[in-house]
């Protein structure tokens, strides 16, 4: 399959980088779930959160994900911008017959998550499980692809935001 058409979908709906991957360049480690637990103001509150009651554990996700054999990798320095690739992705997929496509992002739909005001989702169609909180080790995935990512020293730093679209 050549993923070139997505790759241009992705970098057309404003990704600065998009690059495709075999399943066997995915790096998952359960520890993941780790820092979302102690290091995420968002814990217990978001409908994507692996904390939301029925949510898959990372180690679940794994075996679910690695039935996948390729997608794309999109990075933004806007968050909402790389959810947007990521999902446009993933429907233009979808209507090309792979019906199974699925993409992870980090949420932007709303201003402020309605998990937080203990309101179910006001975008469950559209919210995706962030790309870590599903088991994978964002930093050593993407950096085989050259991507910029880096730990953040200073809370006023720019982030890199990272997507994935699976694609089958």
């Amino acid at each position: 399959m050549n993923l070139e058409k997505y790759i241009k979908i992705a970098l057309e709906q404003g990704a600065e980088h998009a690059a495709a991957f075999h399943i066997d360049q995915i790096v998952f480690d359960s520890r993941t779930i780790l820092k979302c637990m102690f290091g995420c103001s968002d814990w217990g509150f978001g409908h994507t959160c692996p904390s939301r009651k029925g949510s898959l554990m990372p180690w679940e996700y794994e075996k679910v994900l690695k039935n996948y054999q390729r997608g794309i990798i999109i990075h933004s320095p806007d968050k909402r911008i790389s959810q947007e690739a990521s999902f446009e992705v993933e429907r233009q997929a979808f209507m090309d017959g792979f019906y199974f496509a699925f993409s992870l992002s980090d949420c932007a739909n709303c201003e402020k998550c309605t998990g937080f005001a203990g309101v179910k989702c006001a975008n469950p169609k559209k919210a995706r499980p962030a790309f870590h909180s599903v088991g994978i080790d964002v930093f050593k995935t993407v950096r085989q692809f050259n991507l910029p990512i880096e730990t953040l020293k200073d809370k006023d730093e720019a982030m890199n935001w990272y997507s994935a679209v699976f694609i089958d």
